[in-house]
């Protein structure tokens, strides 16, 4: 790494912090936009899949093609102490000293979608900072995980022997918005009867993924990071589909699809920032009152003053009484 990459990338880590901190406030008035131009690879899946290990060999055997590569792992938050453990660069240390490649863990904060917040606008900086890939590990939670489809091109679903009670589960959520399915430490006793239950609930659940000889069909393919030959087929199999997209779906589509799950995510995090500055007096308020109370401060143009929610909250508590 040159001394002038090295500096780009001690200003990007500044960057990204500061998006990670940001407001909501302070995200708007910041935002840049997505152009489309970097390849996003969601891989989601529940805890103990091998998710990491397996970005890990998926990233290597993509440096073969041109550019950087930045891998964004997002750790669950605690809700009680707030901290996050942020192992999954630790676990990504065989790749942390590749000049090509970009490591970088992130708290998953108020976050309930297996994602992280302001995750649109860490992506963005990503994406203008040159990166031609970014690979994004979700928390892992389970069959909520499907909000990562709305933020990246390719969603891998990582899955391992032993799953079976894991992907009934998940039938009515991520299993139906995969691209790719993994059924990763295929080395291990029960791979290939999961891969065969995968292929059944798959093929009862989704037949409208069937349809068309156009239509993306996901592939199930089973993986071990100790066989290099399974590891490129995920690679190609990542590259058919992006291949697809080009041929089959528009990036303006994709974009406004990106943008609409952006401004959800600024909106669902305003009302937990409104809710957390309530008065407590206001909590005491009759249902429609207090939701009256949210209502009015999500459409203010500008936050209000201490002295202004302060009179806000009186008058409201008068009209209640």
């Amino acid at each position: 790494m040159t001394a002038s990459s090295a500096r780009q990338r001690r200003l990007m880590a500044r960057a990204l912090s500061r998006a990670a901190d940001a407001s909501v406030a302070e995200v708007l008035a910041s935002t840049r936009g997505s152009a489309g131009v970097c390849r996003r690879i969601g891989v989601t899946g529940p805890p103990g899949a091998g998710k990491s290990s397996l970005i890990t060999a998926l990233a290597r055997r993509r440096l073969a093609r041109d550019g950087d590569i930045a891998i964004l792992a997002v750790d669950p938050t605690s809700p009680v102490s707030g901290g996050a453990i942020l192992g999954d660069r630790i676990r990504m240390e065989d790749l942390a000293h590749n000049p090509r490649i970009y490591i970088r863990s992130l708290a998953s904060r108020s976050s309930h979608d297996g994602l992280a917040d302001n995750l649109a606008d860490i992506l963005e900086i990503v994406e203008s900072a040159g990166f031609a890939e970014v690979i994004l590990e979700t928390v892992g939670v389970g069959q909520v995980e499907y909000a990562v489809r709305h933020v990246v091109d390719t969603t891998l679903l990582v899955l391992m022997p032993g799953a079976g009670d894991q992907i009934q589960a998940m039938k009515s959520g991520i299993l139906e918005t995969a691209d790719v399915f993994v059924v990763n430490k295929a080395d291990q006793p029960g791979a290939r009867q999961l891969a065969a239950e995968l292929a059944s609930v798959l093929k009862l659940k989704a037949p409208d993924r069937r349809g068309s000889s156009d239509d993306w069909q996901p592939p199930i393919l089973s993986t071990s990071i100790q066989d290099q030959a399974s590891v490129a087929a995920l690679a190609e199999a990542v590259d058919r589909h992006q291949a697809w997209l080009v041929r089959h779906r528009d990036v303006d589509e994709r974009l406004e699809r990106r943008r609409a799950q952006h401004v959800g995510s600024l909106v669902a995090r305003r009302v937990a920032e409104v809710l957390k500055e309530l008065p407590a007096e206001l909590l005491h308020l009759p249902l429609t009152s207090l939701y009256e109370a949210v209502v009015e401060r999500l459409t203010e143009t500008r936050p209000s003053s201490g002295v202004e929610n302060d009179h806000r909250s009186r008058g409201l508590l008068s009209k209640a009484r």
